[in-house]
């Protein structure tokens, strides 16, 4: 992985305190919306380490990349932007 791994794990740590604090909140029956705002908040942290790994692979796998496996890289890349939108 060529992202910044310190970010990376800082986020995904940070997700899944908030994955646990979702679970206590959901085990406590908390208000429903309180529960979706919260679990909003930890696919905006998800989504912003993703968006660090795939900066990463475009600034560094694909961008270094030639011939037929530069066309795979992009391919991989064209994939998850299809997954993602």
């Amino acid at each position: 992985m060529t992202a910044d791994k310190s970010t990376v794990i800082r986020l995904m740590k940070t997700a899944r305190g908030q994955m646990d604090g979702i679970l206590k909140m959901m085990e406590e029956n908390r208000y429903c919306i309180d529960i979706s705002n919260q679990i909003m908040a930890c696919q905006a942290i998800l989504s912003k380490a993703n968006r660090e790994v795939l900066n990463a692979h475009l600034a560094n796998c694909v961008l270094n990349s030639s011939g037929e496996d530069s066309k795979e890289k992009l391919a991989e890349i064209a994939k998850i932007l299809e997954q993602l939108l």
